[in-house]
């Protein structure tokens, strides 16, 4: 008796000429079990009507397109590191067509998010602001420190990215913020600070502190510095390329694999979740 091999898993790409999408297109033709299903990108980009792996150097057999509903007909997953605009409109498509979801886009009011958790009562989502395996790591780590150094000790985020980054702070550092908040029994919404100038006076003890910083090439670096008297801890992370969130998304697309509907995030798809 012959073992049938399992097909590839069949992944759409938005944004394809982004960033983001160049290394997701990278990643999935570096792999045995998945495939390139569609590409998508908005209707004036140059790269309309070009196979998805030119810009790499390498063909795909895959057009890119703006015809979300035509491409999505062939995919089981759609990964999207888009806008929140965008993400929203991508996820009324994956509905029509019972398209899972990866979305590592970020930047959502509560609005969208809501939308997003109500869509994951049909189709299956995992949603992360970083999709890195590394930083969910540390996400659990900060859950063990922000509990042990919930008293005597001050909070401070700090994250570095590129120039083009058009929110902040960045999604990732808000993640890290809500999970030290939880464990140490605050609340960011009232504790955080987003920014310091002029006479501040004290530091209120309590406070959870944010700090930004825009330039260059940088691909994310975030720090949470824990300060007491006479000592301190750092738990950083810093990515050198995005190809490792490249990888987190397509092991997201996996973990979705089968799935009828539900949202999870990072943690549950390396089981780190209790």
């Amino acid at each position: 008796m012959h073992d049938v091999a399992t097909p590839p898993l069949r992944i759409a790409v938005a944004g394809s000429s982004g960033r983001m999408g160049r290394m997701l297109i990278e990643a999935i033709a570096a792999t045995s079990d998945c495939r390139l299903a569609a590409a998508f990108d908005h209707a004036e980009s140059p790269t309309i009507g070009q196979d998805a792996g030119s810009p790499l150097g390498f063909a795909t057999g895959v057009t890119v397109t703006s015809d979300l509903d035509a491409g999505l007909q062939d995919a089981q997953c759609l990964i999207d590191f888009t806008r929140p605009e965008g993400t929203l409109n991508h996820l009324d498509m994956c509905l029509r067509h019972g398209v899972a979801m990866v979305i590592g886009t970020t930047g959502f009011d509560a609005p969208g998010l809501q939308r997003i958790r109500a869509a994951s009562e049909q189709i299956p989502i995992v949603m992360a602001p970083n999709m890195s395996i590394g930083v969910n790591v540390v996400l659990k780590l900060l859950e063990q420190a922000g509990r042990a150094l919930a008293d005597g000790y001050d909070i401070e985020i700090i994250e570095a990215h590129h120039r083009h980054k058009v929110d902040a702070p960045s999604g990732t550092a808000l993640k890290m913020g809500e999970v030290v908040a939880q464990a140490a029994g605050r609340n960011l919404e009232r504790d955080a600070v987003w920014a310091r100038h002029g006479h501040t006076g004290e530091r209120q003890t309590g406070s959870i502190g944010f700090s930004v910083i825009r330039g260059g090439d940088i691909v994310g670096d975030h720090t949470v510095l824990f300060a007491g008297s006479g000592e301190r801890i750092e738990i950083t992370h810093k990515s050198s390329s995005r190809a490792t969130y490249a990888s987190g998304s397509l092991r997201a697309a996996r973990f979705l694999a089968g799935k009828r509907s539900g949202l999870y995030d990072m943690q549950a798809v390396l089981g780190l979740t209790s």
